[in-house]
């Protein structure tokens, strides 16, 4: 055999690879772009990709690729979660901006209350995003060092629990404060107790009007921890013996300033 014929075996051998080579390329691309299609991607960035392979493997002879639309998941369903989110939001704003203005006439209602029995040195109320706030001072209620109700408040007590009562219902959080000066009897060893033992026996004597939910209802103390004003003067100290009743929103709250 000659050498130029040697040659021309050699060089056709060579080449016979590629042919296989290319088919096993184009079929690795091709699960690439598969698998990318399956994930969760921009649209518009998958369909300029999907036009590149398709422009670059179309002049390469026959494939997988030739004359085959690339799948492109439908953008319905991440259209309709939109919609669903921002319904709910909507919703949820609703709600939140209905329950704001029942605790806004509910507040006004009471102050109403409170201005028209010349109650403004004993009552008082706020409205933040935590509730609607009633305070009341602790000597109207209470004697000094004691905790049961005053026979002469206990009927501004039986008013304020039918202010309490709203349709729907609310929860209620009943809690007792004290001033920094320590107290110890008999009966109390601390503000601490003092203070949880008044805001129970003004919740019990709320919870006497039958038409509150008592489920909903509960009390705490927090003794001296609490104060609204530095213990700093008489003035202040009786400022922060207080029972607080806070009527809390059915939904969050946002109230403006």
């Amino acid at each position: 055999m000659s050498r130029r014929g040697k040659k021309k075996s050699q060089s056709h051998m060579d080449e016979s690879w590629l042919l296989p080579y290319a088919d096993l390329l184009t079929l690795l691309v091709a699960l690439f772009i598969v698998l990318f299609a399956m994930s969760d991607i921009n649209i518009q960035k998958y369909e300029q990709l999907a036009s590149v392979f398709r422009s670059e493997f179309s002049n390469a002879g026959s494939g997988v690729l030739d004359h085959q639309e690339i799948p492109v998941p439908p953008p319905e369903q991440e259209e309709v979660d939109e919609n669903e989110d921002s319904e709910e939001q909507d919703e949820q704003l609703s709600k939140s901006e209905s329950e704001l203005r029942d605790l806004q006439a509910l507040q006004t209602q009471i102050n109403h209350f409170i201005q028209e029995h010349e109650l403004t040195e004993q009552l008082g109320t706020e409205l933040t995003d935590e509730g609607l706030m009633i305070t009341l001072v602790n000597e109207v209620f209470f004697d000094s060092g004691s905790a049961e109700v005053k026979e002469t408040s206990k009927e501004i007590a039986n008013d304020v629990s039918n202010l309490l009562y709203t349709e729907p219902p609310h929860q209620v959080v009943i809690s007792g404060h004290a001033d920094d000066v320590p107290i110890e009897t008999e009966e109390y060893n601390s503000n601490w107790e003092l203070s949880v033992s008044r805001a129970i026996n003004f919740m019990t004597l709320i919870l006497e009007n039958e038409e509150l939910d008592p489920t909903l209802f509960s009390a705490k103390g927090y003794g001296e921890f609490q104060p609204i004003v530095p213990n700093t003067s008489a003035e202040n100290r009786a400022k922060n013996r207080r029972v607080e009743v806070l009527i809390l929103p059915n939904y969050d709250i946002q109230v403006p300033e």
